[in-house]
């Protein structure tokens, strides 16, 4: 097969002074996630590294050459591929030693998904194409062979814990359901959450291995609490604090609490 290369690979969307989204528009919505960098007074933070088909520094030198704490929302391909290339490596504690087998194949070949998992992922919503990319990264890029960096996290992280940029804290939340060490970051004073894929506003999957229905409900019923303003998912857009009660709500109606 004949791969069209595509470059810019990242795309990049200022969202403020402060925020930037960054999402790899050639892989398939399945594993298109959302990386996240934050500039603080101290260091910035970036949450998710996408699936690390060629490099996140080097594709943005200016805006990622300061101290950076690099935080994985959860283990599953889609967020750690390009968090090797930084030296502070944080997840969650029930993550930390790979506890928790990823639940998607760190393939780009849908067609090598098994059978059970194509049918979870499409009774979810979501398309398993043959080839989950579109694109490739540079000349000579093999999508059939590529094998993921490893993920080697520096720093555990846990309920309550504080990641600190200097002017903004943000507190530590530990979401599980699509994951056992799915986490969030919520920022009090701006009421901003980094949700991960906890919640986002497209096809959640509670069925995955690895994934938990009861721990599901038990961090929507905590999300329809939080005093969230703005959110800012592991994959597609942002929302506002209506939406995340309307997607909290739905959820728990469809498992019936």
């Amino acid at each position: 097969m004949q791969w069209r290369v595509a470059s810019p690979w990242f795309r990049a969307a200022r969202i403020d002074d402060r925020l930037t989204r960054i999402d790899e528009p050639f892989v398939a919505p399945l594993l298109r996630c959302n990386i996240w960098h934050l500039r603080g007074r101290d260091r910035d933070l970036v949450v998710d590294g996408g699936l690390g088909l060629t490099s996140l520094r080097q594709a943005f030198p200016e805006l990622l050459s300061r101290d950076i704490v690099a935080v994985a929302t959860h283990t599953h391909v889609d967020h750690i591929g390009g968090l090797h290339e930084f030296a502070h490596r944080a997840v969650h504690l029930s993550e930390a030693h790979g506890e928790t087998a990823s639940a998607v194949p760190c393939s780009l070949r849908g067609d090598r998904y098994s059978p059970e998992l194509r049918a979870s992922l499409e009774n979810a919503g979501y398309e398993v194409p043959e080839w989950l990319v579109s694109a490739v990264p540079f000349p000579g890029f093999d999508p059939g062979g590529f094998e993921q960096p490893a993920f080697v996290p520096t720093e555990e992280l846990g309920e309550g814990d504080v990641v600190d940029l200097g002017d903004l804290a943000f507190e530590v939340l530990h979401l599980p359901g699509h994951s056992p060490g799915s986490l969030g970051l919520w920022q009090p004073r701006t009421r901003m959450l980094l949700s991960g894929d906890a919640v986002y506003d497209g096809p959640l999957l509670d069925t995955l291995p690895g994934s938990n229905i009861d721990d599901y409900v038990r961090t929507m019923e905590r999300l329809q609490r939080l005093p969230a303003e703005v959110i800012h998912g592991g994959h597609d857009s942002s929302f506002g604090r209506a939406r995340l009660v309307e997607i909290a709500d739905r959820y728990l109606v469809r498992e019936g609490t």
